[in-house]
């Protein structure tokens, strides 16, 4: 990635998918990530049961409200501001690290397009996400007694919310004036389109200077890394602690929603897989989606198990060449790309989750609303990591911006291993249908050329 001329471009790619493989199995110490999955869910059924017992023995009782006060909630408190912490830094380094994946100045035609399909379907995949939500309503049911008092105890205070406007004057807003105050205010679409613009100007600047600023910000994403997958490790006793306080306050009814929010959510990557990958594999591929999938089933099997699309990265660049036999420059580059870049299941599951915590607590989103939603989970799913709970940071500055009780991501916690297995499995498959795209457009490219 750090590469300044065309011909070591490939091997600086293949350095880079080499350390995003450590991430993903582990097998650099330094950067080894937590995947808790197993521990959280112990975490979310403990802190439940415990919260019950406590709820049932000790109703309005003081003990119960100190011990809630000074030990459950400042536990809880002290995990979400850390993954607040890390907000800013983790994205703006994995967005202009996406963007210089995409190497804009020297690929051209194909970075266009592969840059273009990436930005329609994650739209596609985020407005199935939106349209379940809205239709199904997993969140709504909670007694507004309940929700009054799950908002009343919430301790993140929020950020300012996006200007509500459209048109000509949302497109103006989405650009900073300061990005320093962009970033100290949370504007999450001015943070975004700051970095994109940052990562394509770098890309297009060849000095030495430059490049040490890449090897700069490539590390800066590595010891965000770091730190989340620290932070991670602290997951299965703060989600253990959240979930008791919510339980002690609102009692079980709140898990009958979580279990529909997972049902939506799985349901929207069903669609999506099976229906947008099959259309795009057959209209814009030229290929037959059952033989596409009955050839890409062995990276689908690897992301599940993985639950990271940068360790399932090798895999996928396996099947790509030997079973849907794709130019090698072409499955290099577009896979490599989608690893950073193309998370349309983790774009769906944002929404999903924004939407959902937004209808459990009460926060009605207006169509403006959503749509600046389904904007930032489109744009930020460039700068999600692609490892186990990557997308967790930006789901909590959403949650902040639309004064969403962040306390909520504790209950998505419990039950997002499930999740991040399917959505990765579905990102993965995503870049697959990419690469065939791609690999189509570059072949009738060359016929025109030729002809």
């Amino acid at each position: 990635m750090l590469a300044t001329t065309g011909s070591d471009k490939p091997t600086q790619k293949a350095r880079h998918a080499s350390r995003l493989l450590q991430f993903g199995q582990g097998q650099s110490s330094a950067m080894k990530p937590s995947n808790p999955g197993a521990k959280i869910l112990i975490g979310l059924v403990g802190g439940a049961a415990l919260g019950m017992v406590a709820k049932f023995l000790s109703q309005d009782a003081a003990w119960l409200t100190g011990f809630v006060d000074h030990v459950t909630v400042p536990i809880g408190q002290v995990f979400l501001r850390l993954l607040f912490m890390l907000v800013i830094p983790l994205m703006f380094s994995a967005l202009v690290m996406g963007i210089q994946e995409i190497d804009v100045r020297r690929l051209g035609r194909m970075g266009a397009r592969m840059l273009g399909y990436t930005v329609v379907v994650s739209l596609i995949a985020v407005m199935i996400g939106l349209l379940l939500v809205n239709w199904l309503r997993p969140g709504e049911g909670l007694p507004d007694s309940l929700r009054a008092l799950a908002a009343a105890n919430a301790t993140i205070s929020s950020v300012p919310k996006p200007l509500e406007s459209a048109g000509v004057s949302l497109v103006v807003g989405m650009i900073p004036d300061n990005p320093v105050k962009a970033a100290a205010n949370g504007d999450m679409l001015g943070i975004i389109v700051f970095a994109l613009l940052f990562g394509i100007a770098l890309s297009f600047t060849r000095t030495s200077a430059a490049n040490h600023l890449r090897a700069t910000i490539e590390g800066l994403y590595d010891v965000s890394m770091t730190l989340i997958n620290g932070v991670l490790k602290l997951a299965p006793i703060a989600v253990g602690a959240l979930v008791f306080t919510m339980t002690a306050r609102l009692g079980l009814e709140i898990f009958v929603h979580l279990l529909a929010y997972v049902g939506v959510v799985l349901l929207g990557l069903a669609l999506h897989m099976f229906v947008v990958y099959s259309l795009s594999v057959r209209f814009f591929g030229g290929r037959s989606p059952l033989a596409f999938f009955r050839s890409v089933r062995l990276a689908m099997v690897t992301a599940f198990a993985t639950a990271s699309s940068n360790a399932t990265l090798p895999t996928a660049l396996k099947v790509a060449n030997e079973n849907l036999k794709l130019p090698p420059h072409v499955s290099r580059f577009v896979l490599t790309a989608g690893s950073a870049m193309n998370q349309n299941g983790t774009a769906l599951f944002e929404g999903v989750t924004v939407l959902f915590l937004a209808q459990l607590f009460g926060v009605d989103l207006d169509l403006s609303q959503q749509l600046t939603v389904m904007l930032i989970c489109v744009l930020g799913g460039i700068g999600t990591a692609g490892v186990p709970a990557g997308s967790l940071p930006v789901i909590a500055m959403i949650l902040a911006m639309f004064n969403i009780p962040v306390e909520g991501l504790a209950l998505i916690l419990g039950v997002d291993r499930l999740l991040d297995m399917c959505r990765t499995t579905l990102n993965v498959t995503g870049d697959l249908a990419a690469a065939v795209y791609v690999a189509r457009g570059e072949e009738q490219a060359e016929r025109r050329s030729q002809g």
